[in-house]
C-alpha cells in the first residue's frame, strides 16, 4: 500500500533557481492573497499588508513563485477594494506606501515575486476626477473622463441605453446636479459606485501609463488586469436588446465587453513593461466566449498571461477536462503564451465546495455537499493540474483544503451583489473568510481581533499548525507536490501532453518521463504501474507491475 509516497522535497535553493530564471511567468505558481482575509498584524479583525509581510516565509516554504495581492489601494471599500480611489496610495485599514515597500523587498529578499491588481475599467465614485466632474456640472471637461450621457425619454427620466450591471439593475445611474435637478446618467457596468472610465479619453489613457511606472518603480513584479475584457465600449454604446443578459456573459462578444479595441490599449502598456529589467508580467482576468478569444491576449506584443476560466468552471470528468486542457493547448501555441491553470479564486466558490456537490450548478454554490468527497477531488483535481504544463493559480487556503462556508447568516455578509438583490447571487463571502493559522485564538492565528468574517469552529484542524508536518495532510501534499513540480525537469513549462490509454472516466498522459493518471470516475481502476510513483493524492496499491487507482484519486509516476 503507498500513501502520499513521494520523493525527497527540492532543496530550498530550487527556489532562487527557479525565481531568476528566464520566462519564469511560463511555469510560474502564484499564490493569490486576498489580504482582507490572509493575516491581521494590528488586530482590528482586518487583513493586512504588515500581516501579508509577515507570513511570506510561509509562501516561500509552501513553494510558490510569485504573490498575487488583491486590491489594498485607497477605497471607500464599496466592492471590497475594486472601487479605487486613489491607484498611487495604500487604504489605511491595510497599511501605507511604506508597509508596500517594505512587503515588496522582504518578497524579493526571499525570493518571491509580487504582482498587484489593476483596476482600469473603472474607479470609485470618490475618485477626484469623478468628485470633481459631479461638483462642475454639466459641461465639465472631467465627465469626458467617464461615460456621462443625457437620459431617454420626455424628461431624460429613462436610462441612455439598455446595458445591465453585473451586480443587477441598470447599468446607468442618474446624477443630481448641483443646482438640485435631476441630470445626466453615467455608465457602471459593476455598482453604482464604481464608475466605467471611458477610454476613448487621452487623459485617461496617460493616467494609467503613469500608473504602471508608479508601481513598476516601486518594484513590482507585474500587474494582474481586473475586467481586463472591459475598457472599450462599442461605438454608440448601442443597445443590447436582451433583458436577460447576465446569461449572455462569457457566452457571446457584448457591446460592453471584448472589443478589440482593447488590445491598442495593452500593446502601450507592453512598450512601457519591457523597458523595466527583471521580466514584469500581466495576467489577465478576461472572461471571453471562448478560449481561442482568450489567446487574442496573449499575443507576443500584448499580456503574458489570462486565467483559463473554461478551466475553472469544467466538471471533475475526465472527458471534459480533456477537452478543456486540448482546446486550451491548441489556442495558445500559435500565439505562444503559457496555458494557466486555476481551480479557485477570490469570486467562485472554493472547489473543495464546488467539486462536494452535483455538476451543473455553476462557480457559485450555496449549500455544503459531501465535505468528505469534495477534498477527495480537491486533492485529486490539485495534482492535476499541478501535472499540466503551463502556469498554476493557487487561491488563499485551497492549499489547507478549505471549504466555501455556505452557512453564514444575513447579518454578517458584506458581499455588495448580496445586497442588490439582482445580478451575481452574492454569496462570495464564503469563499473570503479568514484563514486559519493555528488550532487557537480568536481568529485561529488570524489576528489578534477577532475575524471581519466567522471562521467555523471545524478550521481550528485545518488549520497551518494542525497540518504542518502531518503525513497525508492536504497542505504536505501541496508543499511535496510544488517541490516536485520544480525538481522534475519534465513538469513546468510546456506545450502539449501524450495522452495514454485509460480507461473511461481516467485522464492518462506523459510529459517526458512524467506520467499522470487521475481517475474521475466513481470506481477503483487498474493502470499500469509506469515507473517510481512520486505523489498520490490518496491511497493506492501496487502488485504485479499494476496499480490499483481509488475514484477521485492521482498519481505521480516517474519512468527515469
Amino acid at each position: 500500500m503507498s500513501q502520499q509516497h513521494s520523493a525527497d522535497p527540492a532543496p530550498t535553493s530550487a527556489v532562487a533557481t527557479v525565481a531568476r530564471h528566464r520566462d519564469w511567468w511560463r511555469d510560474a505558481v502564484i499564490y493569490q492573497v486576498y489580504p482582507r482575509s490572509f493575516a491581521d498584524s494590528n488586530g482590528d479583525g482586518m487583513g493586512d499588508l504588515e500581516g501579508v509581510r509577515s507570513r511570506l516565509p510561509y509562501l516561500r516554504d509552501l513553494g510558490v513563485d510569485a504573490v498575487w495581492l488583491s486590491p489594498f489601494y485607497a477605497s471607500p471599500q464599496a466592492d471590497a477594494g475594486y472601487d479605487v480611489a486613489d491607484y498611487r496610495a495604500v487604504d489605511a485599514m491595510f497599511g501605507n506606501l511604506l508597509d508596500a515597500d517594505a512587503l515588496i523587498r522582504d518578497a524579493h529578499e526571499l525570493n518571491l515575486r509580487i504582482i498587484v491588481d489593476l483596476v482600469p475599467n473603472h474607479s470609485s465614485d470618490q475618485h477626484e476626477w469623478f468628485k470633481r466632474a459631479l461638483r462642475e456640472g454639466p459641461g465639465s471637461a472631467l465627465r469626458d473622463r467617464y461615460h456621462f450621457r443625457p437620459g431617454k425619454g420626455e424628461n431624460g427620466e429613462l436610462p441612455p441605453n439598455d446595458w445591465e450591471s453585473i451586480f443587477g439593475g441598470p447599468a446607468w445611474t442618474r446624477v443630481t446636479e448641483p443646482d438640485g435637478s435631476p441630470g445626466e446618467w453615467y455608465l457602471h457596468l459593476f455598482a453604482p459606485e464604481q464608475p466605467d472610465f471611458n477610454w476613448e479619453h487621452p487623459a485617461v489613457g496617460d493616467e494609467f501609463r503613469s500608473i504602471l511606472r508608479f508601481w513598476l518603480d516601486m518594484g513590482v513584479d507585474g500587474f494582474r488586469i481586473d475586467v481586463a475584457h472591459g475598457m472599450v465600449k462599442a461605438e454608440g454604446l448601442p443597445d443590447l436588446g436582451d433583458h436577460d443578459q447576465l446569461k449572455l456573459l462569457g457566452n457571446d462578444v457584448m457591446p460592453f465587453f471584448d472589443q478589440d479595441g482593447v488590445h491598442d490599449i495593452y500593446r502601450q502598456w507592453r512598450t512601457i513593461l519591457d523597458e523595466y529589467p527583471g521580466e514584469r508580467i500581466f495576467v489577465a482576468e478576461a472572461w471571453t466566449p471562448t478560449v481561442e478569444r482568450t489567446a487574442n491576449y496573449v499575443r507576443p506584443d500584448e499580456l503574458h498571461q489570462a486565467f483559463n476560466f473554461q478551466y475553472l468552471g469544467t466538471a471533475w470528468d475526465a472527458a471534459e477536462l480533456r477537452e478543456v486542457v486540448d482546446r486550451t493547448l491548441e489556442a495558445m501555441a500559435p500565439v505562444g503564451a503559457p496555458a494557466t491553470w486555476v481551480l479557485s479564486n477570490h469570486d467562485v466558490t472554493r472547489h473543495a465546495t464546488r467539486f462536494a456537490n452535483p455538476p451543473g450548478l455553476g462557480t457559485q454554490i450555496r449549500t455544503a455537499g459531501d465535505r468528505e468527497l469534495g477534498l477527495r477531488r480537491a486533492r485529486a483535481a490539485t495534482l492535476l493540474m499541478l501535472a499540466l504544463p503551463g502556469s498554476a493559480y493557487v487561491y488563499q487556503g485551497e492549499e489547507l483544503g478549505l471549504p466555501d462556508v455556505v452557512d453564514l447568516s444575513d447579518d454578517v455578509r458584506q458581499d455588495p451583489a448580496y445586497f442588490r438583490g439582482a445580478g451575481q447571487d452574492g454569496f462570495r463571502d464564503g469563499c473570503r473568510v479568514p484563514i486559519p493559522w493555528t488550532r487557537g485564538g480568536s481568529s485561529y492565528g488570524f489576528g489578534a481581533g477577532g475575524s471581519w468574517l466567522p471562521q467555523p469552529a471545524s478550521w481550528a484542524e485545518l488549520s497551518v499548525e494542525a497540518q504542518t508536518g502531518v503525513p497525508g495532510s492536504t497542505l504536505e501534499l501541496y508543499r511535496t507536490a510544488l517541490g516536485l513540480r520544480r525538481s522534475q525537469p519534465d513538469l513546468g513549462a510546456g506545450e502539449s501532453v501524450e495522452w495514454l490509454r485509460a480507461p473511461e472516466g481516467v485522464l492518462a498522459f506523459r510529459r517526458g518521463e512524467f506520467v499522470c493518471v487521475a481517475n474521475t470516475g466513481g470506481e477503483s481502476v487498474t493502470t499500469p504501474s509506469y515507473g517510481r510513483v512520486l505523489l498520490t493524492s490518496g491511497e493506492i496499491a501496487e502488485a504485479d507491475g499494476e496499480t490499483k487507482v481509488p475514484s477521485d484519486t492521482t498519481v505521480w509516476w516517474t519512468t527515469a
